[in-house]
């Protein structure tokens, strides 16, 4: 096992160079303009619960590694109510209506946030135990890089609104280690796992695919919020632009 997680080391450094995570760092964009992207996410933030509940989470848990699965996924499977706290809080809500936002979720503006649901679900569902602590080790790595570019964000924009940001703030950044064994002992006892040849090429293919479908995400995200902050921007500029006729 210690040669996928190595893997898994070296694909998520890869991952934390994306332009996203760069956008995110740029504080010449003002904090609100850098978490834009949030609606964007709202399908795949969504799901993750019903992903660990009904898909990660093993029935009729047996063995340790079973049980150590079991015991991450009651941890992740409830974290969607602080996301839609931070929407209320970032002024998402009264954007849209409720047949607006369905037509959005599922529009080509987020298309791949839909597949990154679907596309875990496929690689976990009938998988073996190890299988599936491979790609959730996978998993908890992209959102570990996500979460501590967005914790500093989300502390910028607390300075200027006053409001505390559970979902993207240091809050859930701090429950995130980056590991799917969060528990003491749940690293050691990764590493000591055995694959079998078999197990071994699926947990590469796993691993390959699932920081593929993130990255891509991760074009999708940028992609939105640039194209949000071009659009205030241009409103931006008419307001300036009708304010200079009239004087």
């Amino acid at each position: 096992m210690q040669e996928i997680l190595s893997l898994i080391e070296e694909k998520n450094h890869e991952y934390a160079q994306l332009p996203l995570f760069q956008f995110l760092e740029d504080k010449t964009i003002s904090p609100s303009q850098r978490l834009s992207f949030a609606p964007c996410i709202a399908h795949f933030i969504m799901s993750f619960g019903d992903l660990n509940k009904y898909v990660f989470r093993e029935k009729q848990a047996v063995t340790k590694v079973e049980y150590m699965i079991n015991e991450h996924t009651y941890e992740d499977d409830h974290h969607w109510p602080w996301f839609i706290n931070d929407l209320e809080k970032l002024g998402f809500n009264s954007q849209m209506s409720f047949t607006q936002m369905l037509r959005f979720l599922w529009s080509e503006q987020c298309k791949v946030s839909r597949q990154l649901s679907y596309q875990l679900s496929a690689y976990t569902l009938q998988a073996e135990p190890i299988i599936k602590i491979v790609a959730i080790e996978a998993i908890e790595a992209t959102g570990h890089v996500l979460f501590a570019k967005t914790s500093k964000v989300a502390a910028e924009l607390t300075e200027i609104t006053g409001q505390k940001y559970t979902y993207f703030g240091d809050f859930h950044f701090n429950l995130e280690s980056g590991h799917a064994m969060g528990t003491e002992g749940g690293e050691d006892l990764l590493e000591t796992l055995q694959l079998t040849e078999s197990q071994r090429y699926q947990a590469y293919e796993v691993v390959n695919n699932i920081f593929s479908i993130f990255t891509e995400w991760t074009y999708e995200l940028l992609a939105y919020a640039q194209k949000q902050n071009s659009e205030l921007e241009a409103y931006e500029q008419e307001i300036r632009n009708s304010f200079a006729a009239c004087v």
